[in-house]
């Protein structure tokens, strides 16, 4: 589902952001991220060949049937834009917005993608995903993930009048790791990055690219493959680019 790219036009980039948490921890704060975001943006748009957000866009979103969260119109405004300027769009459920079901890809353009990817730029592999369910341990969170994507259980939600479910995803989101900073670097036993190790003993990538962990990280996998985690833009603010031969980490500083 995403396209291989023989070679980047000359100045053109690719750019990766991850778990902006639209919506927590109030409406003020979340709209003053949503306009630096923004500031981000009309900045890279001259360089961006295309853009991925890898996942978490909103800390909740669901799509009733004739009904989705109401607010994020700056940025979703502003994403309606770069798709109408022919900029692709690829963006990857989280695991807070997983319960996309074609709203956004058809008002905004965008290639709504699961799990992990693989995106190749002339000789480039790079492997991109959200990152959750990845990795050893967890098992707790991995038995929610299968129930949250059952169509069953979805339907059970969907059928909710929308202010109790919008009541309960509230409730849940106040036990986010993006409001209670419980984030410590782990060294070799980050989870993600044993999963790179296993998975580069399988096929070669040279980037594995994920969110999720919320962490801004560089990790190198061997000498020739490095994990990269964008971190989030509640702290943090950083961002990944590639530019055709070099995927960099970076951060927003405005």
């Amino acid at each position: 589902m995403i396209p291989t790219i023989n070679s980047l036009p000359e100045g053109k980039k690719i750019f990766f952001l991850s778990d902006f948490h639209l919506g927590v921890p109030s409406h003020a704060s979340s709209v003053e991220r949503e306009r630096k975001i923004i500031r981000f943006l009309d900045e890279a748009e001259k360089e961006m060949h295309a853009l991925f957000i890898i996942g978490d866009l909103f800390d909740f979103w669901f799509e009733y049937k004739y009904v989705v969260p109401k607010g994020f119109v700056r940025i979703l405004g502003k994403l309606a834009s770069l798709s109408d300027k022919g900029i692709p769009i690829y963006l990857f459920k989280g695991n807070h917005d997983m319960w996309m079901f074609g709203y956004l890809e058809k008002e905004l353009g965008a290639v709504i993608l699961d799990d992990t990817h693989t995106l190749k730029v002339g000789t480039t592999k790079i492997l991109v995903g959200h990152g959750d369910g990845l990795g050893p341990g967890d098992h707790f969170y991995k038995f929610l993930r299968k129930v949250f994507r059952n169509p069953l259980c979805q339907w059970a939600f969907g059928i909710l009048p929308p202010r109790i479910g919008m009541w309960i995803a509230h409730q849940w989101s106040k036990k986010s790791r993006i409001q209670n900073m419980d984030e410590k670097f782990l060294g070799e036993n980050e989870w993600l990055f044993q999963y790179c190790k296993e998975r580069e003993q399988q096929e070669h990538f040279d980037y594995y690219v994920f969110g999720h962990r919320h962490l801004p990280l560089e990790m190198k996998v061997n000498e020739k493959s490095t994990y990269v985690n964008l971190g989030e833009w509640v702290n943090y603010f950083t961002y990944g680019v590639f530019d055709g031969k070099t995927f960099q980490l970076k951060k927003f500083e405005k």
